[in-house]
């Protein structure tokens, strides 16, 4: 008999994590737990792990410690990238029960029965060589939205990740298989689909099929009415994709292709895999097929080698291109990658200084991007958050609007009007008369 009976789950990190924490969940209801809130006294917590930054491995241990404080009796079990990096470092963190590596986190429960606190974690981590399993994951519990993981693992080590080391090589299922899961999702309330992986334009590497085939076949599944691709590398955003993408059924007219530097030789000191030239052709190529398209960016700051002079190249490439908005990463030495052994380290203020100009930009091509799109009409998934009365929602082209709550609203489609930005910098908007109260 499991004495345990409460499990609680927090997750750092990407939707990849998310739709992997869900899963795990949904085991651990199946064999009887309840799911509780991270405050309400559970007899397990479970800590889904980033190691992206560092910031990422110091939030882990305040989790552990705010567990603790709430259920000294708790048992702690630490999962994801940063267990499989540093499994041995998490087991010496007080209140650490369990690590559990890539390969093992699916096989929790197996783990947990009749298991008491002791004073030395137990470590379950298989070398990262050794991790070949795809296991197909979906986040459930938000009505309106959920992330499907499609692919895992990276083949392609760029200079300052450690996501190889911690997820391993790429892998999916076949097209057939993933279809399955995305079917199980449509039986669901969820309205919109996110694919997630950590590189999905890798989809179907080595099987013969890819991740266009995947696309066309997914866009075909009824009961899901928007599906999103939530993150491709520039050099694997085929043609046939974006010209899929703009006449598809389902697929939004939303991207998000990491750039990481607009700089040439910055670019190869990363190990990315294409030139700024092809990146600024893919952006061009979307923006001709969808002028209303919205485009994130991911850029890194301060990677060595990083002289003022590529900064500002890179600053000005992304100025003139037609970007919506961009993810900022500053750099972060990480151990075990080629770039930690890099001369000409950026110092951390300069660091900084770079990150804040960017977020700078990144606020102004946002704002650029919602005056765009005042005035026009658009289709609205609301969302069922209470936000001290007020409910938002997203349009297919991923514009933020703001609205009063209604309930009715909730989980459903609706044509708006877009208005104009308010101070608060999201959207609002005007619901036509017919459709103030019901559904499209």
């Amino acid at each position: 008999m499991n004495p345990y009976k409460k499990v609680a789950f927090y997750t750092l990190g990407c939707k990849l994590n998310f739709s992997e924490t869900s899963t795990i969940a949904r085991l651990f209801e199946g064999a009887g737990f309840a799911r509780v809130d991270f405050t309400d006294r559970p007899d397990i917590y479970v800590i889904n792990t980033c190691s992206v930054t560092e910031n990422a491995d110091k939030k882990c241990r305040q989790l552990v410690r705010k567990a603790m404080k709430i259920n000294p009796e708790a048992f702690v079990v630490i999962i994801g990238c940063y267990a499989q990096l540093k499994p041995d470092e998490i087991a010496q963190v007080p209140g650490v029960d369990l690590v559990l590596g890539a390969q093992e986190k699916f096989n929790l429960l197996d783990h947990i029965h009749d298991r008491e606190k002791k004073e030395a974690a137990a470590v379950h981590a298989s070398e990262i060589k050794h991790v070949k399993t795809f296991v197909p994951s979906f986040s459930y519990g938000d009505r309106t939205r959920a992330f499907l993981k499609v692919q895992d693992g990276c083949d392609y080590f760029c200079s300052f990740c450690t996501i190889p080391l911690a997820r391993g090589r790429s892998r999916s299922h076949t097209v057939a298989e993933t279809l399955k899961v995305a079917k199980e999702v449509a039986k669901t309330e969820v309205r919109e689909v996110v694919l997630t992986g950590v590189n999905i334009g890798d989809f179907g590497k080595g099987s013969g099929e890819n991740l266009y085939a995947l696309l066309q076949a997914l866009d075909q599944v009824e009961g899901i009415d928007r599906i999103r691709i939530s993150s491709i590398e520039p050099n694997l955003l085929s043609d046939e994709i974006i010209d899929f993408v703009a006449t598809s059924k389902r697929f939004v007219p939303h991207f998000h292709i990491p750039l990481q530097s607009g700089n040439d030789s910055m670019l190869k000191a990363m190990r990315r895999r294409y030139q700024t030239s092809l990146y600024r052709n893919r952006i061009e190529r979307i923006k001709s097929l969808m002028p209303d398209s919205c485009i994130g960016a991911d850029v890194i700051v301060g990677f060595p080698g990083e002289t003022q002079g590529k900064f500002e190249e890179t600053y000005h490439f992304l100025h003139a291109l037609d970007v919506s908005y961009l993810h900022v990463f500053t750099y972060s030495e990480r151990q075990n990658t080629t770039a930690v052994r890099m001369s000409e380290v950026v110092p951390v203020a300069e660091r900084q200084k770079r990150s804040k100009m960017l977020h700078l930009l990144s606020s102004k091509k946002k704002h650029h991007f919602y005056a765009q799109q005042t005035g026009k009409k658009a289709t609205v998934l609301f969302e069922g958050e209470n936000n001290d009365g007020r409910m938002f929602g997203f349009t297919s082209n991923y514009v933020k609007v703001v609205l009063p709550y209604d309930e009715k609203k909730v989980n459903t489609l609706g044509e708006v009007k877009l208005a104009g930005i308010g101070k608060d910098g999201f959207m609002n908007i005007e619901l036509p008369a017919e459709t103030a109260g019901s559904e499209i």
